[in-house]
C-alpha cells in the first residue's frame, strides 16, 4: 500500500498563495547605493499590480540603531537572513543597480538554486549571463569584459 507524498514547505507556501489568489511577489534585491533606485523599482512593481518585498535598512546611512559596531555586525547577519527568507516567500526576484557586489551576488545564486526567476534592471550585470572566450572557465566577475564601472 502506498502513502499519499506529504507537501514540502515550498509547496504547501506555493498552494497557500495560490489558494489566497495572491498576486506575484517580487523581492528586491541589490546594493544599498542604489536604495533609491529600489523604491523606484518598489514604486514601479507595485503600480503593477506585485505584492514587493525589499531591503527596509540602509546600513550605509548613520542611524542610532547600529552606531555601536557589535550591534551593526550582528543587526547585519540579521538582515541577511531576513532577506533571504523574503527571497523564499518571493515568486521572482528583480536585481537593481549596475554592480554586483558579493552580497547581491549570493542572493542571485540563492533564488536561482530555488528555481525563481531573476529579473535585472541591467542585465548586463547577471553574473550567468556573460559568456566569452576569456572566461572559459573562469568566473565571468573576474572578466576584464564582464566588468561594469
Amino acid at each position: 500500500m502506498s502513502y499519499p507524498q506529504l507537501l514540502t514547505p515550498e509547496e504547501k507556501l506555493a498552494d497557500a498563495k495560490q489558494h489566497l489568489n495572491l498576486p506575484t511577489i517580487v523581492a528586491i534585491c541589490g546594493s544599498t547605493r542604489f536604495m533609491a533606485q529600489m523604491q523606484e523599482a518598489n514604486l514601479l512593481e507595485t503600480a503593477d499590480g506585485n505584492i514587493v518585498v525589499a531591503p527596509g535598512c540602509n546600513m550605509k546611512k548613520q542611524h542610532p540603531r547600529w552606531a555601536d559596531p557589535l550591534e551593526a555586525e550582528r543587526l547585519k547577519g540579521s538582515l541577511d537572513q531576513l532577506h533571504r527568507a523574503k527571497i523564499r516567500l518571493a515568486d521572482e526576484v528583480l536585481v537593481v543597480g549596475e554592480y554586483i557586489g558579493d552580497s547581491t551576488r549570493s542572493e542571485i545564486r540563492y533564488a536561482r538554486a530555488l528555481g525563481k526567476p531573476v529579473r535585472f534592471t541591467h542585465p548586463e550585470v547577471d553574473p550567468d549571463a556573460h559568456k566569452c572566450s576569456n572566461c572559459e572557465g573562469v568566473d565571468p566577475a573576474t572578466c576584464m569584459f564582464n566588468r561594469v564601472a
